[in-house]
């Protein structure tokens, strides 16, 4: 048991008692002593929920602090064999449990991380967690989120932070009335490369920035698949499908929907926009600073059913800057890459994934997801004076997160901002199923010129509404 204060402990008490209640009134922490009620000599104790594949690497990464202990994990399935994909190995509850147990077992005998079926179960019971990491598929992530949040619990979510437009708003909102510490897992947000990136550019690295190009190359994961299965295959052992599917109108179990290939289906996921917009896109929202898109169009490539993603996409969003001057941001996914610059050798090879900053005075090109910048042309390059560091750096994602936890500084990718690189992310999705151009009306959240609603708002079944 994590040796916690008296004041961590009063305050659970009141916590637990006031979720007893009728009411649902949400006491944010600076009522409750200051936003460092929680000592930083205190251990951390935090709930995984989803550990197939993402969310154990999640919980690997956590393991890995000296002050943070893994006291219950939840994930309808027991296990999911992983070898068909880039995580490898083996995941799910019992994995997860057993890999959590010997890690902490080294240090105390006694130690046994609880395993719950039902997140909602692990909310209810283990009342003394302090805050809970979501690494469940996107249709999940607003539940996860929301309920943790009622329950007091500092929460960490995997990107992007919603499936829909609505829920990344109410996320916010709630995030913001609790006062409680928050992270976005766009893991980017917190390289040293992504500060760069933004110190270069206001230093005027390349001038007057007129365009962005962002590109993955990212694919559907059922690369033979026309259409969602219609037939049904037996439900493998220990998984309860029915709370995997959640908050969706259940589907017949298929292998196609998961571990991992749920990406491939609007119901579940958001394919290659939904997995690296939050990524890929972050370095140009945090330079040029960008508010809301007021134009957003996007071209599927290998369009293969309404209720799947593209093999591919490219498309732009539209925003306006300082000066009233206005830049377009490219993306692309499954395989296409911008042209190069004027500034950039012809001969130069793109990297497979990269984002590429044009200027008046040259171009900047950076890797993926908070690469390291490198500028062209070569004699920009030689001439540039690097600046002075102007952005606190990271002592890690998950670090800032804890830090944030015990009194420290926001999290960089706290739920304000990552609320925001998901509804960005989320309208080029939006455009993209719309099959036309969005003129962005924020305030109304719904386009200008045509009528979106069903695809900023997410449809629940009976007993997972949000509210």
């Amino acid at each position: 048991m994590a040796n916690f204060s008296k004041r961590s402990l009063d305050r659970r008490k009141w916590l637990k008692a006031a979720s007893a209640t009728a009411a649902v009134t949400i006491v944010a922490p600076h009522v409750l002593g200051g936003p460092g009620h929680i000592a930083p000599s205190d251990l951390i104790e935090i709930g995984v929920v989803g550990v197939g594949g993402r969310g154990l690497q999640n919980a690997r990464a956590l393991m890995a602090l000296e002050d943070v202990r893994i006291t219950a994990i939840a994930d309808p399935a027991e296990r999911w064999t992983l070898d068909n994909f880039y995580y490898g190995g083996v995941a799910g509850r019992i994995p997860a449990q057993q890999e959590i147990n010997s890690h902490y077992q080294k240090s105390n005998s006694d130690f046994q991380c609880k395993g719950f079926v039902d997140f909602r179960e692990m909310l209810s019971e283990m009342t003394d967690m302090n805050a809970v990491l979501c690494g469940t598929p996107d249709h999940l992530h607003a539940n996860v989120s929301l309920a943790a949040m009622r329950a007091g619990k500092h929460v960490y979510c995997e990107k992007p932070l919603t499936l829909h437009i609505n829920e990344a708003r109410l996320v916010s909102k709630l995030a913001k009335e609790t006062g409680l510490a928050t992270q976005l897992g766009n893991q980017g947000h917190s390289t040293e490369g992504i500060r760069k990136t933004c110190e270069w550019i206001w230093s005027g690295a390349i001038g007057h920035v007129t365009e962005v190009h962002a590109w993955v190359p990212a694919t559907r994961w059922n690369k033979t698949l026309i259409h969602p299965p219609t037939e049904a295959q037996q439900i493998p052992q220990g998984l309860d499908w029915d709370r995997w599917c959640g908050p969706r109108e259940p589907v017949p179990y298929h292998s196609v929907y998961a571990p991992v290939s749920w990406r491939d289906f609007w119901q579940f996921g958001c394919g290659a926009m939904g997995d690296f917009g939050c990524h890929d896109l972050d370095s140009a929202v945090w330079a040029l600073k960008l508010g809301d898109p007021k134009r957003i169009e996007m071209f599927p490539a290998g369009q293969t059913d309404p209720k799947l993603i593209p093999y591919g996409e490219v498309g732009y969003f539209d925003f306006d800057i300082d000066g009233g001057k206005e830049v377009r941001v490219h993306w692309y996914s499954g395989g296409p890459k911008p042209a190069h610059p004027d500034s950039m050798p012809a001969n130069f090879q793109l990297p497979s994934r990269g984002v590429l900053f044009v200027g008046t005075e040259g171009s900047m090109l950076c890797g993926g997801a908070g690469g390291e910048p490198k500028l062209f042309p070569e004699s920009r390059a030689n001439e540039f004076e690097i600046p002075d560091v102007t952005l606190p750096r990271s002592n890690g994602h998950h670090r800032d997160w804890i830090d944030a936890i015990k009194g420290g500084t926001p999290a960089s990718s706290n739920f304000e901002i990552g609320a925001h690189l998901t509804e960005i992310t989320l309208l080029g999705v939006a455009a993209m199923r719309a099959g036309q151009m969005i003129e962005w009306d924020p305030k109304a959240m719904n386009a200008k010129n045509t009528d979106i609603a069903s695809l900023v708002a997410g449809t629940y079944r009976q007993g997972w509404e949000l509210t």
